[in-house]
């Protein structure tokens, strides 16, 4: 017996006033985290001078050594403070690495007229001691806006122009950048002066503290780097609130068993497959250009990881020349973003035309424009990066090249355009949902899935709030606006509305579950990933007000993450469900669709939840920021929560343009993918990602975070083997995933095509 239709639509108003709650509590702390990262953020000073007064540089001169390292793709390479690529040096590390060496010489002749090898343990010990010591002395004076380096300092400073340019010289020690890559004097200077400063705010104590900008990143023992008493005590205190969040989250899911994905009364199905829309058709080709790149990213991170294992050797061809790492890890970021994109932009739009059954005027026209401008955009930013990093756009090497900043590379022009594209898309979206809002059935829930989408234009909008010269910091506190609140937050909940509007359509849950669903998940998720944001920000040059806070909240992020490992056996028994009225089983025709759900849960837990932690909590990632454990918490996470997530709207889009005959023969190819990319990624991380990490971070704890991220260690015997393991996981995950999923869209589109001409 099927309920009170006015009952089942009934919804407490509290679900919505939690959101409100959630969204008002949480920006406002965020915002002003945000206003204290200009606050706390290192000073740049104005000069730099030895102890006899002469000027070194400026610190005009560190914001040209950061524009060079921008320019020249390097956070593609290397990283400062733990962020960027994982192929090059932690650079900031290094410099530190190299100064305490050069203080060490520098010291030994002055005091006893030796090189620092030929001392006893005695001497060094002495000499140990005073470099520590002097190392952490902030000579800073805010008032004139002069740094005055010590000797040691200044003396390094001269000597790390050479250490540098034999760096660059040679793409077998710098995994991967072509021969002599920076060899101006001038360019050199400028950005030792940069690196020189990422290691100064490292090391350097605060003001009144007794730990440095960092928060004492990265761990150099030597110099008395070592994790502060903040970092441990809210490593403890998060450490309780995720356990306390995870009894009291548990315990809510036993106590009111209606929460989650549960229908028990009939509905019938508003959407069946082979039924779209002519709208939904013009879509179609937005999800095989998404299929082709991902198969075109998924072979570059193959010839990525090859840097690792022979650098600067590609099975004895020099692709540095051609195709430097830089580059390959630049279109692997970019790529994995335009992709995952463009299939929840696509999706969006084809729910938009399954609630609207009177597709609106030339909408079709709308989404033909769309995608070709979608195309130029990623030509044109992966083309305009290549020629940035090969230094041919001049003086528009920002605006129209490669912008330097991890996951933002495209220029800037590109990131307008693609703002415009966004806006465009939403435009399209509320064409469609608009004149159904009044509907008392689709109402509510189309409403919801137009006001999640408003959230994608508006919140990347961070992406231009800063420059080639704005401060480092700044920029990375903006950065991860995009890379966490952006994407982890309100794509997220883009997507979670997108299934929710799905399942309703198709009859598996009333429309109260649906809603009772994307209000929980956006009050879990929002609640903790809001302030959860600033666990990126721990060693960037925030204050410990920053960590505390943002420590909490991110282990509380682990809680949702755990509630969608229910979700896997929820579409289980939704896909159980059949339909009396017509008497079919209505989930069946999208079986695979619930499938890569599943997957979905099982990632979000392991990916997100698991390896996430890692990043969390801030003991932990003190030592593992910037090892192979940090692209195994990305893998794990955007392939396998947002990149499954991708696949599955491919794959009901798929069905949906198929006809039963049409899909009999695709769903072979479907099935294989789905496979070939589980089983892929678990490859990788099982036999190279998760390992290679645990044994760099090994290295870190006994020789020091430079020694881990040095050439020396990362090509040595087992690390080496580590590496050449990543190629069974690549090849399952290309061959039988990729490959499949893209012919099923190749051969989707040319279906439909062809039924299209027959009509």
């Amino acid at each position: 017996m099927q309920n009170n239709p006015q009952n089942e639509e009934r919804l407490s108003p509290w679900w919505k006033n939690g959101v409100f709650l959630v969204l008002i509590a949480g920006f406002s702390v965020l915002i002003w985290l945000a206003v204290k990262s200009y606050q706390d953020a290192p000073p740049i000073p104005d000069q730099i001078r030895n102890e006899q007064g002469d000027i070194l540089f400026t610190g005009d001169d560190i914001r040209s050594g950061q524009e060079i390292f921008l320019r020249q793709g390097l956070m593609n390479n290397g990283t400062v403070w733990g962020h960027g690529a994982y192929l090059g040096p932690d650079f900031s590390t290094s410099y530190l690495y190299h100064q305490t060496n050069d203080a060490y010489e520098l010291l030994a002749k002055q005091k006893y007229q030796k090189s620092w090898s030929d001392l006893n343990e005695e001497q060094k010990e002495g000499i140990r001691e005073n470099v520590a010591k002097d190392s952490r002395v902030n000579r800073y004076d805010p008032s004139t806006g002069v740094l005055t380096l010590s000797a040691a300092e200044a003396y390094s400073y001269e000597q790390q122009q050479a250490v540098w340019r034999k760096f660059f010289s040679e793409p077998h020690q710098n995994f991967g950048l072509p021969e002599k890559y920076i060899d101006d004097a001038e360019e050199l200077r400028l950005l030792t002066a940069f690196f020189f400063w990422t290691s100064w705010a490292s090391v350097t104590n605060r003001p009144g503290k007794e730990f440095s900008y960092t928060n004492n990143f990265p761990y150099a023992p030597a110099v008395n780097n070592v994790p502060t008493h903040g970092t441990l005590l809210w490593s403890a205190l998060s450490l309780i609130a995720l356990l306390g969040g995870t009894g009291l989250a548990l315990f809510v899911f036993g106590r009111f068993d209606f929460l989650g994905w549960q229908q028990k009364d009939h509905l019938h199905p508003q959407l069946l497959p082979g039924e779209a829309s002519t709208g939904q058709k013009a879509v179609l080709k937005y999800f095989v250009i998404a299929a082709l790149l991902f198969l075109v990213q998924a072979t570059i991170g193959g010839g990525l990881a090859h840097y690792r294992a022979e650098p600067g050797d590609f099975y004895g061809f020099d692709l540095s020349s051609l195709l430097p790492s830089n580059i390959l890890r630049t279109w692997h970021l970019q790529l994995a973003i335009f992709w995952v994109a463009t299939s929840f932009v696509a999706g969006g739009l084809f729910l938009a035309g399954a609630v609207n059954r009177n597709e609106p005027k030339k909408q079709a026209l709308g989404i033909h424009v769309l995608f070709w401008a979608l195309v130029a955009i990623v030509v044109g930013s992966l083309g305009g990066e290549w020629l940035g990093i090969k230094r041919l756009l001049g003086s528009l090497w920002f605006w129209f090249g490669h912008q330097g900043w991890e996951y933002l590379e495209l220029g800037r022009a590109w990131q307008v355009l693609l703002a415009v594209g966004l806006v465009i898309w939403l435009v399209l979206i509320a064409r469609c949902i608009l004149p159904v809002r009044k509907d008392p059935e689709r109402g509510q829930i189309a409403s919801l899935f137009l006001y999640a989408a408003i959230a994608i234009p508006l919140f990347y909008l961070p992406a231009m709030f800063f420059g080639s010269r704005s401060h480092f910091t700044v920029v990375d506190m903006w950065r991860f606006w995009i890379i966490h609140l952006w994407v982890e937050g309100f794509f997220e909940l883009f997507a979670t509305t997108m299934v929710a509007l799905m399942f309703f359509l198709l009859g598996m849950v009333s429309k109260k579950t649906a809603l009772r669903v994307v209000y929980m998940d956006a009050i879990l998720y929002l609640g903790a990933g809001i302030i959860g944001t600033g666990h990126h920000w721990y060693w960037t040059g925030q204050g410990h007000i920053t960590m505390a806070l943002s420590a909490v909240f991110s282990a509380l992020e682990v809680v949702p993450l755990t509630l969608l490992t229910l979700d896997a056996w929820d579409f289980i028994s939704l896909s159980r469900n059949d339909c009396d009225e017509c008497g079919k089983k209505v989930p069946i025709p999208h079986r695979w669709t619930f499938y890569f759900l599943m997957a979905v849960g099982f990632w979000n837990f392991l990916g997100a939840g698991v390896f996430g932690f890692l990043i969390n909590l801030p003991v932990v990632s003190y030592f593992e920021v910037g090892t192979l454990l940090t692209p195994n918490h990305g893998h794990a996470a955007m392939m396998g929560v947002f990149g499954m997530l991708a696949v599955a709207l491919m794959v009901f889009a798929f069905r949906e343009s198929s006809t039963d005959a049409e899909w009999k023969k695709l769903e072979k190819l479907v099935g294989l993918s789905f496979f070939g990319l589980n089983i892929g990624l678990v490859l990788m991380v099982v036999m190279n990602l998760f390992p290679g990490g645990v044994f760099q971070l090994y290295d870190v704890l006994a020789n020091g975070y430079w020694h881990a991220r040095s050439p020396e260690f990362l090509t040595q015997g087992l690390m080496r083997t580590i590496e050449w393991l990543r190629m069974p996981g690549d090849v399952v995950f290309l061959g039988l995933g990729c490959a499949p999923l893209a012919l099923a869209g190749a051969l989707t589109y040319v279906n439909s095509w062809r039924r299209s001409s027959a009509e």
